[in-house]
């Protein structure tokens, strides 16, 4: 409940025994407490909130005064739980959210239920409002809506709720990932990932507007000989912004390519005696980090050679394995979270390019596994993951391409 000053001004003039013949109780509350009809409480909420719960099966004329006795309303609220009755009409609790804030009820009948009197307007006694929005693939877990972008959009609000509802919205912003690269190369890195849930000092305020939404695709397939992979694309919510993955290097190109930079890297690749190094990730940087660097790719400086891993979200690319078997790197793990409700793993990196016997996997979360002499083509990066694809095995298939990204927005639609 929001009080004004002029409301506040009027119950500090001393008359508050004479209204309404209510005896206030001068003995702060400091719990939750049923109320009783001709009475005033001063609630202290200084170490919590507190719920006042208004009388049962009340008559006309019923009158209970309330004032928020320490100032700190503000930060823990007092809630006006209606117990059965309206109050102005609504069948919703009432809330004290403003510093000192303070009201007289009395019940006027069935229809209207308690109105507030003398120290608050009409308009001072607020209820709960939540956002409301559309756009995407809406579910809902719980008290909470999640809006899933898989391609572009507009998440729509159209009412940006208030403080005793829900005022911001929590989001998960995936990049598309990047594709491998040719010849034992390096695997592409996943999308940037940027996720507010579970800490809610990042969740975003919204206002009544359309909100763009872009879901970065994957960067596309190559195929050998010399050919980086592309990188992914950004998606963007807001003021987040996720970067796509940086493509993976080939192994047949110049001595010691590194992997693109990107959300996360892509893995290194090299022909010669040098460290393919991998691409660094976070790229632009933010924090929390959305994403980290690709694995070195290793030759013999002949003929073997091992690109590394792809980045993924929560680690690194691996690196490739030198002599004697010269396997890819794998790709770097995703993260994992619930903002769905349920826990998904995304943002995998690809498995670099083996030419050992063993097919580099992707890094969980939808990264794509390398190709190797049994399987030449890199897999492709999962789509809505922003997974990575692999790299390919030397002259022949193609590389994984990377996995699109996704948007995801999530808030409280009731309580």
């Amino acid at each position: 409940m929001s009080i004004n000053s002029c409301g506040t001004t009027m119950l500090n003039q001393g008359t508050y025994s004479d209204i309404g013949s209510i005896t206030w109780n001068t003995t702060a509350k400091t719990s939750n407490f049923t109320a009783t009809s001709k009475s005033g409480f001063f609630v202290n909420t200084t170490s919590g909130a507190i719920t006042v719960t208004l009388p049962s099966s009340p008559s006309a004329g019923d009158i209970v005064g309330i004032k928020d006795y320490a100032n700190t309303a503000d930060t823990n609220n007092i809630t006006i739980a209606r117990n059965g009755s309206n109050i102005k009409g609504q069948a919703l609790d009432a809330i004290i959210d403003t510093e000192g804030g303070s009201v007289i009820l009395v019940y006027v009948d069935g229809t209207q239920g308690w109105r507030p009197t003398i120290s608050a307007q009409s308009d001072d006694l607020s209820s709960p409002q939540y956002v409301t929005a559309t756009g995407g693939s809406v579910a809902t877990s719980g008290d909470f809506k999640i809006h899933t972008f898989t391609g572009p959009g507009t998440f729509c609000v159209s009412n940006a709720g208030n403080p005793s509802g829900s005022t911001t919205v929590d989001y998960l912003v995936t990049a598309g990932g990047a594709s491998g690269g040719g010849s034992y190369g390096g695997g592409g890195g996943a999308g940037g990932f940027r996720v507010s849930f579970c800490a809610p000092a990042s969740a975003l305020p919204v206002s009544v507007q359309g909100y763009p939404i872009t879901v970065g695709g994957g960067g596309a397939a190559v195929s050998p000989p010399g050919t980086t992979g592309n990188n992914g694309n950004n998606s963007v919510f807001s003021s987040i912004t996720s970067a796509g993955g940086g493509g993976g290097a080939p192994a047949d190109g110049s001595d010691g390519d590194p992997g693109n930079a990107g959300g996360s890297g892509g893995g290194g690749a090299t022909s010669g005696g040098t460290t393919g190094p991998g691409g660094a990730g976070n790229t632009p940087p933010v924090s929390p980090s959305q994403g980290n660097p690709g694995g070195n790719g290793t030759s013999d400086n002949a003929t073997f050679r091992a690109g590394g891993g792809g980045g993924g979200a929560s680690a690194p690319g691996g690196n490739g394995v030198g002599s004697p078997v010269f396997d890819g790197g794998s790709g770097g793990n995703g993260t994992a979270n619930s903002i769905t409700g349920s826990s998904v793993t995304r943002a995998g990196g690809g498995g670099g390019g083996s030419n050992g016997p063993a097919r580099a996997p992707g890094g969980s979360g939808g990264g794509g596994a390398g190709g190797f002499p049994g399987g030449t083509s890199g897999v492709a990066g999962t789509a809505n993951t922003g997974g990575g694809g692999g790299s390919t095995h030397f002259c022949s298939g193609s590389s994984g391409a990377g996995g699109s990204g996704v948007v995801i927005i999530r808030y409280k639609f009731q309580n």
